[in-house]
Formats: structure tokens, C-alpha cells, sequence
């Protein structure tokens, strides 16, 4: 399926997910900034509240795509063992990355919530969403950092993914949804009319919606080009 937008992603996902409709104690956390149209319509179609889940890769120097860890909202932090040991990274090179990259999550925590708190995770049955999944390293690392914060059970729901990564995650998390899992499948963007990139001013927008709806005014994304 080649998706119009995020949006209708999201739409398409949430059908996927009909049976946490309304339910209590479920909630929708967007990895920002891609995953928020997505879970915002799944949020608005499900009923459910929804709460962005930022996290931040720590690169290795000289080599920022590989992944040596990542920090999250919350303060948990996750670190990739087989990557430290093989280039003996030392702590200090780890702690000075997490430094620089908790300055720009916390730029982002401020930016999206301003002075909204985080949903809080203990017991909650979390659905972590984001517009796909190719190597799925941003999405581990948040799955890593809601079981730390004790989340009661954790699903991850993605428009697309690549095959094999999509299976990874069965043995991660209580449940997988993804609508489509095509082979060959040469990147998330490619099964998007529209992949244009999301902005910190957009996501703002989406999370305000949602905080200033009521139950008989349920928020529209038409809103957004007021």
C-alpha cells in the first residue's frame, strides 16, 4: 500500500487497532517528530490520550548513523553493549554524547509540552507508535526505556516495516501491529506519496489539540491549517 501521508497512515493503522478503543488505562506515545500524525489519528479514532515519547540516538563520534546507546524522556538511559566493547569507547566519550544530546531532548520536551507534564507510564498499557520501522534502533531504544519506567504492557504500532525487523520486535514487546511489511521494502519514505518532515511547530500543534479537546469535541487535523 503507498500511503497518501502520515495522516492517512494513521487512519489506516488505527483500524488495525480497534481493540483498545476507549479502553482505560491504554495510552498512544508518538515518537516524535514522524510518529505524531500517525498516532494522532489513531488517538483521535480510538478515543485514547496520546503523549509524545522522545528519544535521542548517541552516536559514535566519527561514525553518528552507528548507535552506541540512546537516552529517552523519562531519564532512562540505554546503552549498546556489543558496540562499546568493540570499539572500547570509553565512559567518558558516552557521557559527553549523552550530555550534548540531553540538551537538545530537553530543548524538545520544552518545545512540545511547555509546562504540560508527561503522561505517567507505571501500569499503563503503552502502544508506541511511529510512521515505520527499517533498522527499528529508535524504536528499541524506546521500548527499552518504557519497560524501565514500568509501563504494564508495551505494543508497538507501525504503518510499514521492513520484514525482518518487524519480526524482532515479536520477542521485544507484548505485540507487533503493522499494516504492511513489503518485500523489497527500500525505506519508509519510499511507501509514502508524502513524506515531507514533520515539524517541532506541527507536533506543538497536535499535542495542543489533543490536550484542549473535550469528549464531544473530538480534535481534527483541519485544525491545523487554520
Amino acid at each position: 500500500m503507498l500511503y497518501q501521508n502520515r495522516t492517512h497512515a494513521g487512519e489506516v493503522l488505527a483500524a488495525e487497532l480497534h481493540q483498545f478503543a476507549n479502553r482505560p488505562n491504554v495510552l498512544i506515545l508518538a515518537l516524535p517528530r514522524g510518529g505524531v500524525p500517525v498516532a494522532f489519528e489513531i488517538a483521535k479514532k480510538l478515543n485514547l490520550p496520546l503523549d509524545v515519547f522522545i528519544v535521542r540516538k548517541l552516536g559514535v563520534p566519527g561514525q553518528e548513523e552507528l548507535a552506541m546507546g540512546a537516552i529517552a524522556s523519562g531519564g532512562a538511559r540505554v546503552i549498546n553493549d556489543g558496540v562499546i566493547e568493540a570499539l572500547k569507547i570509553p565512559q567518558s566519550v558516552i557521557d559527553e554524547v549523552a550530555e550534548r544530546e540531553e540538551v537538545e531532548l530537553e530543548r524538545r520536551e520544552i518545545s512540545y509540552r511547555s509546562n504540560r507534564k508527561p503522561h505517567a507510564l507505571e501500569g499503563m498499557e503503552v502502544v508506541l507508535v511511529d510512521d515505520g520501522l527499517a533498522t527499528g534502533a529508535s524504536m528499541k531504544a524506546a521500548v527499552r526505556a518504557v519497560k524501565m519506567l514500568n509501563a504494564r504492557k508495551i505494543y508497538v504500532a507501525v504503518p510499514v516495516a521492513e520484514r525482518e525487523t518487524s519480526m524482532n520486535f515479536q520477542s521485544e514487546v507484548d505485540q507487533i501491529f503493522c499494516a504492511e511489511t513489503p518485500s523489497p521494502f527500500r525505506g519508509v519514505g519510499q511507501w509514502y506519496k508524502d513524506f515531507s518532515q514533520t515539524t517541532d511547530e506541527e507536533v506543538t500543534e497536535y499535542l495542543s489539540l489533543v490536550e484542549n479537546a473535550t469528549p464531544h469535541a473530538v480534535p481534527s487535523t483541519n485544525q491545523l491549517n487554520r
